[in-house]
């Protein structure tokens, strides 16, 4: 009897084995995650929102990983905070010389659009990567960022408090730039 149960351990053993080896062998190249596709947004079911970053041809793999870390932290960043400054020019003419019936037209459009985006938001958190192999052998780094809708909240009152401090630190430097404007007057006189 025992030394059945060694033959039937010894098989188990070897079936084991061999669906590791079929899992691992099916398994080399991992799926692409649905969130690389979805990008930036905010999850209301979650009550989240979410910031993707990617990086690639990058060989200093954790330089990889840090820097698609900041381009998902900025990209929630972005859905918060954003200056869009936009400039158009344009420009039409229409040039007759004697003949009236007979001009000369010219149109020319321009348009130029600048981005810029500056907020401080904590409690952002990296809750996932993903790593792409390439021909060159230097993968592309996905990275996935998280913010709370409560962590949002505690943000927009922090900012709102902030902005009651920066507002009296002006007014205290205004106040002391003034007396000493009044100091350098009475000087003069």
């Amino acid at each position: 009897m025992t030394r059945d149960r060694g033959n039937a351990l010894l098989v188990s053993r070897i079936v084991l084995w061999a669906g590791f080896a079929l899992v691992v062998g099916c398994s080399s190249t991992p799926k692409r995650p649905d969130w690389i596709m979805k990008g930036a947004g905010a999850f209301p079911k979650e009550k989240s929102f979410y910031g993707v970053g990617a990086v690639s041809g990058v060989k200093n793999i954790p330089l990889a990983y840090r820097a698609a870390d900041n381009q998902a932290r900025a990209d929630i960043a972005k859905q918060f905070d954003i200056y869009t400054a936009s400039l158009m020019k344009q420009y039409a003419a229409s040039t007759a010389v004697g003949d009236m019936s007979k001009s000369s037209e010219e149109q020319n459009i321009e348009e130029a659009t600048k981005t810029f985006t500056a907020i401080s938001l904590s409690g952002i958190q990296i809750v996932d990567h993903h790593e792409e192999s390439s021909k060159d052998g230097i993968p592309t780094i996905y990275s996935l960022a998280k913010l709370d809708l409560e962590r949002v909240k505690e943000n927009m009152e922090q900012a709102k408090e902030l902005s009651a401090e920066v507002r009296d630190s002006v007014r205290k430097n205004a106040d002391k730039s003034f007396d000493n404007l009044e100091k350098e007057e009475a000087k003069q006189k």
